[in-house]
């Protein structure tokens, strides 16, 4: 409601702060004015304000160090500048600063009336996201890791038990599950919550890039080496190091990684010196390590030394009731981002989301909640604008000739990794070029 905002007025002209404080009052909103930046700023420390009207041009303290001064104190609150002089550097200036906009003088009333809804609006909706997110993490969360049912239960409890270990996690599960936020929350429950958390996605690095990735390099080990750079294992001492898509790394950088892991120390790419780290690692992978090892793509020495604990986490597929509450966690974070109202889902949606099978996992269901909310006004996700809403599964009792056959598995599979050819290839155990031509061959097209 209006009457619950706090509006303060900065203003060195006494009408202007009387009568736009009348004026606020009228509207039932509680106003209250000061004339200069000082008593501004001593105002913001000694009370909450959900709104600052301040002007940019003042005697003394102008209104931009004011600013500044008011969001570090209270970076919650909004600041609007006043301005007689709509100077386009200056404007500029502020917004950099943290305000949300600018007013010119004198004040257009519909102007400022709007404005100001619709910040009030959107401290609601920011309100509203952060009570469900303390419902939500009193009972059915973990961080932001957001579920009811009984693997992500067990899920929590595990990473509560390791959390303040040195031991080594692996964790395992399909893209899109949240390996990383696993990860993360395992980092932000250790003693180590204060050191940093470094995160290398090796599937992203050649394997030449990886390795100086990891361990730096000495200026002049190679051509454009202009200087020495610390590696990720460096930058990690006293922290959390994160290898995700640990399953992509090379033979060669395996055996540098297992090293580096078993004595703790390393030596930058065309360095002689023994560096020491104090790290504890955890690596994720989608990949079936085991089955990796069997086709020597994966050096069983390494295997064992990353997986002391493994932590598995389920393709949304198999924890569909979890599905409601993720869909509310996201309509509230995309409400809050996008100005938005969604509170509820169609029933045909629903019913749409508990059939798929969600290649994509909860980053899937998050992308698709995101696109609801964004082409719509809501209140309501329907069932026309999910990207799927057409897609049907192929009767079970349908004939099929070995070419639909072919062509329903290899794009089951590219959805599966988010149209990525490199792990496509390797799960269908067919090289780049071939998949590339039977892509062309049976005309598969990814869907927006």
């Amino acid at each position: 409601m209006k009457e619950n905002a706090r509006i303060l007025v900065v203003d060195d002209e006494p009408m202007v702060c009387l009568s736009l404080t009348n004026w606020l009052k009228e509207e039932n909103y509680w106003a209250h004015a000061v004339g200069d930046g000082p008593s501004a700023i001593a105002a913001v420390r000694a009370q909450n304000w959900d709104i600052a009207l301040l002007d940019l041009k003042m005697p003394g303290m102008d209104g931009l160090e004011v600013l500044r001064q008011i969001k570090s104190i209270s970076p919650q609150t909004v600041v609007v500048m006043m301005t007689a002089y709509a100077s386009i550097p200056s404007s500029v200036q502020a917004m950099k600063e943290g305000a949300y906009d600018y007013i010119v003088k004198p004040l257009d009333v519909q102007e400022l009336t709007l404005m100001l809804q619709k910040i009030v609006e959107h401290q609601q909706l920011i309100t509203e996201n952060i009570l469900l997110r303390k419902h939500l993490n009193e009972r059915y969360s973990f961080e932001d890791i957001i579920g009811k049912s009984e693997p992500m239960q067990g899920l929590f409890e595990m990473i509560s038990t390791v959390a303040d270990t040195s031991a080594t996690v692996l964790i395992t599960g399909e893209t899109g599950t949240g390996k990383e936020m696993v990860a993360r929350a395992i980092h932000t429950h250790s003693s180590r919550r204060y050191g940093p958390f470094v995160a290398v996605s090796c599937s992203a690095l050649p394997d030449t890039l990886l390795e100086s990735e990891l361990f730096g390099y000495e200026k002049g080990a190679f051509t454009g080496a202009e200087r020495t750079k610390k590696g990720r294992f460096e930058l990690a001492h006293g922290g959390t190091l994160f290898l995700d898509e640990i399953g992509d790394v090379s033979l060669k950088t395996q055996v540098k990684l297992l090293r580096a892991l078993q004595e703790k120390s390393f030596r930058r790419l065309g360095g002689t010196d023994l560096i020491e780290v104090n790290i504890r690692l955890i690596a994720a992978t989608n990949r079936d390590l085991v089955k990796a090892i069997e086709q020597n793509a994966f050096r069983s020495d390494l295997y064992y030394r990353l997986n002391v604990v493994n932590l598995h986490l389920p393709p949304l597929r198999d924890r569909k009731e979890d599905i409601r509450l993720l869909v509310a966690h996201f309509m509230n974070k995309y409400n809050v981002e996008f100005n938005k109202k969604f509170d509820r889902v169609e029933d045909e949606a629903l019913a749409l989301m508990m059939d798929y099978h969600w290649p994509g996992n909860v980053r899937e269901l998050e992308n698709v909640i995101e696109r609801a909310v964004v082409i719509d006004q809501g209140p309501e996700v329907k069932a026309k604008h999910l990207p799927f809403c057409s897609v049907q599964p192929p009767p079970t009792s349908a004939v099929h000739t070995l070419e639909e056959v072919e062509k329903q598995h290899i794009l089951s599979m590219l959805e599966r990794h988010q149209w990525n050819i490199a792990k496509t290839s390797r799960e269908l155990n067919i090289d780049r070029t071939t998949l590339h031509k039977k892509i062309k061959k049976l005309g598969l097209e990814r869907r927006p």
